[in-house]
């Protein structure tokens, strides 16, 4: 290891012990890896860096004819969008195993990264998020997005991105049909990995506890790409929980604009990554989120959908959604478990972005 990268690692531990883990015997969760903190702390920590951290540039080229050149106190959610997508990305082609190397770049790696660089011609650019969020769902650039919102605008960029063939579906009204999911996925019997967005409201200005539990467990599936969401007025990427806590990635740190290619400098490639995570208590969540899934195939749907009827749908007062095999005809949604049993949240067609203000 060199110099730079071990400063890089050590920087904050040199004045005191960070606080990203906390010294616990409840599991630590990232993304569907379970770790033991008193005993995994480095491989933890080498996992949660090898996620792709977007966060606040200044400096890029204008955004249209908006003049924008950083999306600072705007942005926050929209690099949230692109973290999830970027993670999704990043299973596609290099696996869950895969963890970053800055000595050793890996093309397919150079490659995602360069699809998110902030120049209007990459393809998941802060650019084409905020375009197609002008052109498409009504947001001027400069205006902050909902969890909804950035992830109908991923699935209205996708189908340009060919080499991933990724396709992108949102399970609207607290309802995943599977026949619907399936269909989309399976197309000329060749199956597309999908990335799975739930938009949920789980209250009103408050996360409503009977749901913690659930919002947990989510994190413990083999197929999770964790939650957008965030506090009132800050949107974050939750990738894991210990405890009562949270683990997420935070886009609130702005820095320079950079160019990615395989010859960008250490400096600028270490700046995608966040050396310690931060936490948050899941009751400070805003009730407005969308959980987010991978499937790299049919029977990781299979085992998905399983996964969330058995622990998240059977045996719940109020679960987080409803799961059906197919789209009822009538109003009254169906259950697998229970075919009289309706839903019980609220839908999100009437999502509020107001709670992801601008900062300053």
């Amino acid at each position: 290891m060199d110099m730079l990268f071990d400063a890089y690692l050590t920087h904050e531990s040199l004045q005191c012990e960070p606080d990203d883990i906390p010294c616990t015997s409840d599991p630590v969760w990232i993304l569907g890896e379970k770790y033991d903190a008193n005993k995994e702390l480095a491989a933890i920590r080498k996992d949660i860096t090898s996620r792709l951290w977007f966060t606040y540039r200044k400096g890029f080229v204008p955004i249209g004819d908006s003049g924008i050149t950083t999306d600072r106190g705007w942005g926050c959610m929209l690099r949230c969008g692109q973290m999830v997508l970027g993670q999704a990305l990043l299973f596609l082609h290099l696996g869950r195993d895969w963890r970053w190397d800055h000595e050793q770049r890996n093309p397919a790696y150079v490659s995602i990264l360069s699809m998110f660089e902030d120049n209007k011609s990459a393809n998941y650019s802060i650019h084409q998020i905020a375009l197609m969020g002008a052109s498409s769902e009504g947001k001027d650039v400069g205006q902050w997005f909902g969890p909804n919102t950035v992830a109908q605008v991923i699935k209205k960029l996708s189908p340009y991105d060919h080499w991933s063939s990724l396709e992108v579906h949102i399970a609207l009204d607290n309802t995943l049909v599977i026949g619907e999911l399936k269909r989309q996925c399976r197309k000329q019997n060749k199956w597309s990995p999908l990335l799975l967005f739930l938009p949920l409201r789980l209250g009103l200005s408050e996360i409503n506890p009977i749901y913690a539990e659930s919002i947990k467990k989510c994190f413990s599936f083999q197929q999770s790409l964790g939650i957008i969401g965030g506090k009132p007025n800050h949107a974050m990427y939750f990738i894991g929980c210990v405890g009562n806590d949270l683990i997420c990635l935070d886009p609130h740190k702005t820095q320079q604009a950079v160019r990615v290619n395989k010859d960008c400098s250490k400096e600028d490639d270490m700046s995608f990554h966040c050396q310690y995570a931060t936490r948050s208590p899941i009751m400070e969540l805003d009730p407005s989120m969308a959980v987010c899934f991978y499937c790299a195939n049919e029977s990781d749907l299979d085992k998905l959908c399983q996964l969330l009827h058995e622990n998240l749908v059977v045996n719940e007062k109020q679960p987080l959604f409803v799961i059906c095999t197919e789209r009822p005809a009538e109003v009254q949604l169906k259950t697998l478990d229970d075919p009289m049993k309706s839903p019980t949240v609220s839908g999100t067609d009437d999502e509020s972005d107001d709670e992801f203000e601008m900062l300053g």
